[in-house]
């Protein structure tokens, strides 16, 4: 590529995305070309649209007005690394924890991450789930010694005093749930075991104990950690959940 053919395409690039009278003299006379505003904003709106297939939930929620507002600030900022634009927007939740017209709903990041775990999942590679058989013969002793890897589309959070997993629910699946909403920490799984994205709620020991996992601790150093985080958690029934859920790989 000659030096310049790079240097228009640097200037082009540069265009599309800074006000005209911020730009210098020869990216100027380029913005002024019949044409380049209707570039400009066709992809500009492209990137918006993908945020909000990205993130229905948080577009559902704060309605599609102020998310395409909010998206096009990011979108200006934010150019996508993937071709592939389900992957645009993997910086969208810190984003929005930043984002000060959104300071009041300290809920959203949270909504915002879990619908990035969705298409995280569902982009995952494939492979096996863990079956129950295959854990079933060891002795208590010996079970605490295996190490279980979670599956490759596996994504989970714990959301300390916020109520993420209930809001970001109602949402994604457009319920029109009226009922009280209880202020309180929640946590969620996200898997794809087989050819659909699943969720189900999950308990800060749950979520813990899934953390160690992934570091490589055996079941017994997993268990402990989910149990200093939940005095309560009961590991046994905590284990079945999620191996039916497909949280684990073969």
């Amino acid at each position: 590529m000659s030096s310049r053919l790079a240097d228009f395409q640097g200037q082009f690039a540069q265009a599309l995305f800074i006000e005209q009278s911020d730009a210098a003299p020869e990216i100027a006379n380029l913005m002024r070309q019949p044409g380049f505003a209707i570039y400009r904003n066709t992809v500009i709106k492209s990137r918006i649209d993908a945020l909000q297939a990205n993130y229905p939930a948080v577009a559902r929620l704060v309605g599609e007005a102020w998310f395409r507002a909010t998206a096009a600030f990011y979108a200006r900022e934010n150019s996508p690394r993937d071709p592939v634009m389900l992957s645009y927007g993997e910086t969208f939740p810190t984003f929005l924890q930043q984002f000060e017209p959104a300071g009041e709903l300290g809920y959203l990041p949270g909504v915002a991450r879990l619908d990035r775990f969705w298409g995280e999942a569902h982009a995952a590679q494939d492979e096996p789930v863990l079956d129950p058989d295959a854990i079933a013969g060891f002795t208590p002793q010996a079970l605490g010694c295996v190490v279980l890897q979670p599956h490759a589309a596996a994504r989970w959070a714990w959301f300390e005093a916020l109520p993420v997993y209930t809001i970001w629910e109602r949402n994604r699946e457009q319920l029109d749930d009226d009922n009280e909403i209880a202020w309180q920490g929640e946590g969620a799984l996200l898997v794809r075991p087989h050819a659909a994205v699943e969720w189900i709620p999950l308990g800060a020991g749950g979520c813990a104990f899934l953390d160690a996992c992934m570091a490589g601790y055996p079941l017994a150093e997993a268990a402990m950690s989910g149990l200093e985080v939940q005095e309560d958690l009961d590991l046994a029934r905590l284990l079945a959940r999620l191996i039916e859920a497909g949280a684990f790989r073969a």
